[in-house]
């Protein structure tokens, strides 16, 4: 069958291809999503909704359905996760991280899922987790998925990876284009981008929202009156100077307690791995006792937070004691986060990075109300109240590393746009601040340092290099269908291993190997009976003059051939020549070797590394492989001014020289025997063995008559 996309340009095939499948995962995402969100609707209403009332300002309220319901639902997690995959580890973000930079974009679909449902579990018992790490997993493992069923390459199934992350974050958060650049930036700790990935997760993430967004009505933010607020002076510059480094040290606080418990779940082998959720959701619970907001999964507090309604019956409070209360839930709740998904809790750290963010904003603005509430603006409710969504994006830049994407996503989650100078002064500060102690450990420092781009210079090679330039256009074995055997056995030359091309007014029609020759040649008689159609084979893969080399070499892999036909593109499909696998690696070796010739041009420190690479290889051919060996001396004074002929090194030193060193780093190898010796120089050697152990022996024979 004839795939319609081979008729159309290798480009516009490959974009095809990838944003058709990119909607695909963004409509499979955007609808695992939606579900998550109903049994999370429906699992908090029914179970923690029915025990207390996580947007009001009560604390201390000490009752057992508080304490055991966390518990309860870390038991019924960690046994389904226990049963069906055990060795599930990590929270979503991290899996989708190692899954891009370890397993070659290989996620599979079954851990994501069973953890996105035991978190539905986790979360509606009161378990201090978020729904956006595990929908993350599951549309990542979805792209993943989708790229294993339609055999893509490990570079498009990457691809793939981040469209689906990007279409569950964007659908779950409400942000499609802050859901997009989280899923392109998460995977380094660096302000990078995974480029390549950019337009799919657009894609994606736009599909994932409007799959999304008509189970749950348009319109509506995460929180409700921030898109009303604006910056007004240049004074609030001074608060919000201070909230960045505050979000950025709460970030640090937040990984303590993640990581304690997780180191504590660790080293205490005793304890079940399917027990341990329940035992941290049991602290979980005891803190819940205390202060029941951080059981909070939806950010009702931070709601309440943001327009007041907390204090109903608690008008007569000063501002301190909402300073306290606001400071004291988000210590609480990056304890009872890390008690959660630190015990290996089914759940995500990203939603309660949002929530953590939310309350330090609250906790700034109550202290700045007590202490000068008219000093930065005409109105200090208004700098109070945007303070929350600003901390938000500052706590969400930090712990995530990811700056440029927690501006966007709170601007579209809240509405905030125009809190955007805030958003992007306590954005940078706190990740400054914050970046080395952020929760996702899987991230690399940059893009260079993936093993997903270890071969990117070579593969752009590829991608860059063209079929008909590289290809062999006057290939000599090319047959007509009714030659005969003894004809073609007659154009065998010794020792080679040629592939016939059966070409027949122009066009391919098959190949014929030498194996092939060979099996029928040993049947007597048939030399002029058999002829090339009776012994060719289809051709499987076709190449085109304008089909790039990393697409070619990909058909050689994949057919296991060392040779492929190359016709013409336009619809003639004319037989121009041959492409071999040799051809390619030579027009690599000769641009790898054209890049060196730059770098050391470019960079004089490279030019060292060069040399060192050229003494490596010299000390290989010599030393059969051990390199190690390799000696660099300086001229001895018994030799300056004589010639390696005229000075016998082997016999002097026990060491034989192969190049010698000049004062510019240039090697010159073989050495000039008959050059004078000079002191700017250093000599190359390598020890010699038979020299040496005669030496050796030899100082044991005296050490033997010495002692007798």
């Amino acid at each position: 069958m004839i795939d319609p996309l081979s008729r159309m340009p290798t480009p516009m095939a490959r974009w095809t291809r990838l944003l058709g499948l990119a909607s695909v995962v963004g409509i499979l995402a955007g609808l695992a999503a939606a579900a998550l969100e109903y049994g999370l609707h429906v699992g908090s209403k029914f179970l923690v909704g029915r025990f207390t009332d996580l947007g009001q300002a009560h604390v201390l309220e000490f009752r057992p359905e508080l304490l055991a319901l966390p518990a309860l639902g870390g038991l019924v997690a960690g046994l389904l996760v226990h049963w069906l995959c055990p060795r599930l580890a990590g929270h979503g973000t991290d899996l989708l991280i190692r899954a891009f930079h370890r397993r070659g974009g290989v996620m599979p679909l079954r851990g994501p899922t069973v953890n996105a449902v035991a978190a539905i579990g986790v979360i509606s018992c009161g378990g201090s987790a978020g729904p956006e790490g595990p929908i993350a997993a599951l549309g990542a493992a979805i792209g993943s998925a989708l790229g294993e069923v339609f055999s893509l390459t490990p570079h498009e199934r990457r691809i793939m990876l981040i469209a689906g992350c990007g279409a569950g974050v964007g659908a779950i958060f409400q942000c499609p284009l802050g859901g997009a650049l989280f899923a392109v930036s998460v995977l380094y700790r660096e302000p990078d981008f995974e480029t390549d990935a950019m337009v799919p997760a657009f894609v994606a993430s736009v599909v994932g929202y409007s799959v999304y967004m008509p189970f749950w009505g348009y319109g509506a933010h995460l929180l409700q009156g921030a898109n009303t607020l604006v910056f007004s002076s240049p004074r609030e510059l001074i608060p919000y100077a201070i909230l960045g480094p505050l979000c950025g040290l709460m970030c640090l606080v937040f990984r303590t307690c993640l990581r304690s418990v997780e180191q504590l779940t660790v080293r205490s082998p005793r304890i079940p791995r399917w027990l341990a959720p329940a035992l941290g959701g049991l602290a979980t619970g005891a803190v819940a006792c205390a202060l029941p907001q951080v059981m909070d999964g939806q950010y009702v507090f931070i709601q309440s937070a943001m327009d007041g309604s907390f204090l109903g019956g608690f008008e007569n409070r000063s501002w301190w004691t909402w300073a306290a209360l606001f400071g004291v839930v988000a210590l609480a709740k990056c304890l009872a986060t890390g008690l959660t998904v630190g015990s290996g809790a089914p759940g995500g750290a990203l939603g309660p990075s949002v929530f953590i963010g939310g309350a330090v904003g609250a906790f700034l603005g109550a202290v700045i109300s007590a202490i000068a509430p008219d000093a930065f603006t005409g109105d200090p409710e208004n700098l109070r109240r945007a303070l929350i969504p600003v901390a938000m994006a500052g706590v969400l830049s930090a712990s995530m590393r990811t700056p440029l994407a927690a501006l966007v996503m709170v601007t579209e989650m809240t509405g905030s746009y125009g809190l955007i100078v805030p958003l992007m002064v306590v954005c940078v500060s706190s990740y400054v601040v914050g970046r080395r102690w952020g929760l996702c450990d899987e991230q690399v420092r940059s893009s260079p340092e993936s093993p997903a781009h270890a071969g990117d210079v070579i593969v752009h090679m590829l991608e860059v290099g063209r079929v008909g330039e590289v290809m062999h256009r006057d290939w000599p074995d090319v047959v007509r269908p009714d030659t005969t055997l003894g004809e073609l056995a007659a154009q065998l030359e010794p020792g080679t291993r040629p592939a016939f091309a059966v070409v027949e007014n122009g066009c391919i029609k098959g190949m014929i190997s030498v194996p092939e020759i060979t099996q029928i040649m040993n049947q007597a008689g048939i030399s002029d009976i058999v002829i090339a159609a009776d012994m060719m084979t289809p051709v499987p893969t076709i190449l085109s003059v304008q089909d790039d080399l990393y697409t070619a070499l990909a058909a050689m892999g994949r057919r296991n051939a060392l040779a492929l036909p190359v016709i013409s593109s336009d619809k003639n499909h004319q037989f121009l020549g041959m492409l071999t696998r040799a051809d390619i690696f030579q027009h690599v070796r000769t641009q790898l070797d054209d890049l060196r010739k730059h770098l050391v041009l470019e960079h004089e420190a490279l030019a060292a590394i060069g040399h060192e690479d050229t003494l490596h290889q010299m000390a290989l051919g010599v030393s059969a492989g051990k390199a190690e060996k390799i000696q660099r001396l300086i001229v001895p004074m018994q030799a300056m001014g004589l010639s390696l002929r005229e000075t016998d090194f082997r016999k002097q030193f026990g060491v034989q020289v192969i190049a010698i060193e000049q004062a510019n780093g240039s090697i010159e190898c073989p050495p000039d025997v008959n050059a004078p010796l000079k002191t700017n120089q250093r000599l190359l050697a390598i020890e010699s063995q038979n020299q040496g152990g005669e030496e050796r022996d030899a100082d044991r024979r005296t050490d033997r008559d010495d002692s007798e």
